[in-house]
């Protein structure tokens, strides 16, 4: 078992922060029936509803990471995965990447963005969240079997 602090993170608007890619060959692709081999090689699950979406970054052609924003509560989405595959950590595709899966669930017109994190996340998760525009609204501790 081990200590781990979830932080709760939400929007209640768009912000007007820009973000420029950081590579010309940046693509993102909205995954509408992925197979379970390529979901499975981002997320270890299957997907089942069409208003959750996975929407995967391509690097030259290559998965670099993945947005999963779950749109089945009315008036709001949750950023319920998020993150880039180790290799491509550190080039500023995240900045840039989270602020394309912002732009995207915005676009729907919700009244709320969410998103929880914690403390086995990577951590430069939380602080990059709060430079997005999210507010930390709960914090709490739990124990975790790893």
């Amino acid at each position: 078992m081990v200590d781990v602090t979830v932080f709760y993170l939400e929007m209640l608007a768009p912000s007007d922060r820009f973000v420029l890619a950081p590579r010309s060959e940046l693509t993102v692709v909205h995954v509408q029936s992925p197979t379970v081999q390529h979901y499975r090689s981002l997320y270890n699950a299957v997907f089942t509803d069409p208003r959750n979406e996975l929407h995967v970054l391509h690097v030259d052609g290559r998965s670099a990471g993945f947005a999963e924003l779950d749109r089945r509560q009315p008036n709001e989405i949750e950023l319920a995965q998020f993150g880039l595959i180790r290799e491509f950590i550190g080039q500023g595709l995240g900045k840039w990447f989270l602020q394309w899966t912002i732009d995207k669930a915005w676009s729907y017109g919700p009244k709320r963005f969410w998103l929880h994190t914690c403390t086995l996340d990577h951590p430069n998760a939380l602080p990059n969240y709060r430079k997005a525009g999210f507010v930390l609204y709960k914090q709490e501790a739990i124990r975790r079997e790893l």
